[in-house]
């Protein structure tokens, strides 16, 4: 059994362990097992949309990427000595990026179901296995925290001196602390109220959260010279209680800057206490947390869900035959409720959702909104079409592709059925809305004058996905593939038909050159979509079952 540092350097405190009445001896072997187990996990941050490497450790090569992104802190430590807006600026970033990691790569080691089956069946006490998992979460944090802030800290030491990085470091003790406890009771009062599927899905939707938040930040990092603005005076307003960044920039106003205000020591005060009543409060609920945790053993349920009536709509208005009209809500559900393709397809859409508004507001105008409003800026809707050929590409894999074999087995009559009924599914599902919301906003932003337009770019989305999905789906069935193939059967190909939103943009932009052009140019889109309909979807009757054996 190999050696770990971090059990090396937890073995100086082995004294405040055997006083707390934990076994210590027991909970080092725990560790030793349970951080050998991890190595061959992979953290979020450092997958793609593709196959996963498996050799080394994973997660200590994936931290230098949260130094990378600590680099965002360094304008806020290097401009003036406004310590309750650089220091909160900075905190806020700090528990983002602890909070979310914690939640989308550390719950599987908070939320380990195993030690019931395992470790409590052995002479182990509950205080030693508690111990255990809360230092080997803390040990993670540890790490993920020094990668994000070492470069900060250092920082801080040589622009602001020794008293600022010793407070820095012991707030950010406490940082850590509070982010491991506060999810630990988020999770317990989801458990507590909800079943393990709820806690499942709010685990997804933070991952998400996450991988979309990594690209924004870079954004903001490119842009954070451009309004970082530290000669404000700080107005206090008794909301401020309920923002924690705030508590922890008011003891370097208090140590450092000599500003006895009252809210900065109350400030102060909770940036102490919070954490440690936290930590109380764990301890004493860490034995219902565990007995809620066998939620996560019986999260199966039997109970049939109503049928969505969006869902129905649209199978009944958009599908032609009842084949068609199936695999249009198996697609509709694969897509909902699959998580392992929400994770590698929702942050594309939240980027088609941010960059439109981004690239425009970056574009500073002398006339302010009005002026943004007379241009062309509207055509960054066609970033809702960037997206379509890597989410279309995404349709062919799943989680669960083993399954796959029941479209054989099935009495399927014409396998183009479902390919159509796919590709409506995801056009009225992960399309529209999107379209839709930016549309809305375009048009409060540009007026109606547009509305031509974007029934242009309405069409030229379906052709593209038309298009995406004949060249780069290859006749594969829907879901039919695992997701470790994603990225070997992607490559220039889905550059290539990313590179065809461009072709788009170019012919709307030829068309509004000419009198009632972007009309001509939406008559000829029609005309192409249901061209392309045709060939994309020929009627070819599925293959007999014992053809294929």
């Amino acid at each position: 059994m190999r050696d770990f540092q971090s059990l090396k350097f937890l073995s100086l405190f082995k004294g405040i362990f055997i006083r707390l009445g934990v076994d210590y001896e027991v909970m080092e072997k725990i560790l030793r097992i349970k951080l050998t187990m991890d190595e061959r996990r992979v953290p979020t941050i450092f997958t793609e949309n593709g196959k996963q490497k498996k050799e080394g450790n994973q997660f200590l090569k994936s931290l230098w990427i949260y130094g990378l992104y600590s680099l965002i802190l360094i304008p806020f430590l290097l401009l003036g000595e406004n310590y309750m807006y650089q220091v909160s600026l900075v905190f806020g970033m700090i528990l983002f990026i602890l909070m979310t990691s914690m939640i989308s790569d550390f719950s599987v080691v908070l939320l380990d179901i195993r030690d019931k089956n395992i470790i409590q069946t052995k002479p182990v006490d509950k205080k030693t296995i508690a111990a255990a998992k809360i230092v080997h979460i803390m040990i993670y944090m540890t790490f993920v925290a020094g990668a994000f802030t070492t470069i900060p800290f250092l920082v801080g030491l040589f622009r602001h001196g020794i008293a600022f990085s010793a407070i820095f470091f012991i707030e950010l003790v406490l940082t850590i602390l509070l982010v491991v406890v506060l999810t630990s009771l988020l999770y317990l009062f989801i458990l507590r109220f909800f079943d393990g599927e709820k806690l499942k899905d709010i685990i997804n939707y933070v991952q998400i959260l996450l991988s979309v938040g990594v690209v924004v930040g870079y954004q903001v990092l490119i842009r954070s010279f451009e309004f970082v603005d530290l000669n404000m005076a700080y107005t206090f307003s008794w909301w401020h209680f309920l923002i924690p960044p705030l508590w922890y920039g008011a003891p370097f106003e208090v140590l450092l800057n000599g500003n006895s205000a009252n809210h900065f020591m109350a400030f102060t005060v909770l940036a102490v206490l919070v954490p440690l009543i936290a930590i109380y409060a764990y301890a004493k609920l860490m034995p219902s947390f565990e007995r809620n945790l066998e939620k996560l053993l019986s999260d199966t349920k039997t109970r049939k869900k109503p049928r969505n009536w969006l869902d129905e709509a649209g199978a009944k208005w958009l599908c032609r035959s009842t084949e068609e009209r199936v695999f249009y809500r198996f697609a509709s559900s694969m897509m909902k409720k699959e998580r392992e393709f929400k994770l590698k397809v929702f942050p594309v859409l939240g980027m088609a959702l941010f960059f439109p508004f981004l690239f425009i507001f970056t574009y500073s105008v002398d006339g302010g909104l009005g002026e943004i409003a007379d241009g062309n800026m509207f055509m960054f809707i066609y970033f809702c079409n960037v997206i379509i050929p890597s989410v279309v590409f995404m349709l062919k894999f799943s989680e669960g592709y083993k399954g796959s074999w029941l479209f054989r087995a099935a009495p399927i009559e014409r396998i183009s059925h479902v390919h159509s009924g796919t590709v409506k599914a995801f056009f009225v599902k992960m399309y529209i809305p999107v379209f839709l919301f930016l549309s809305i906003v375009f048009l409060w932003i540009f007026s109606t004058r547009i509305l031509p337009d974007l029934a242009a770019v309405l069409l030229g989305g379906l052709l593209q996905t038309l298009i995406t999905y004949k060249i780069a789906n290859k006749g594969e069935l829907p879901f039919s593939m695992s997701f470790e193939f994603a990225q070997e059967s992607g490559g220039a190909k889905m550059l290539l038909l990313t590179l065809i939103t461009g072709a788009f943009i170019g012919a709307h932009f030829l068309a509004n050159v000419f009198d009632y052009g972007i009309y001509v140019y939406a008559g000829v889109l029609v005309v192409a979509i249901g061209i392309g309909w045709r060939m994309a979807f020929a009627e070819k009757r599925a293959v007999p079952v014992q053809d294929t054996i």
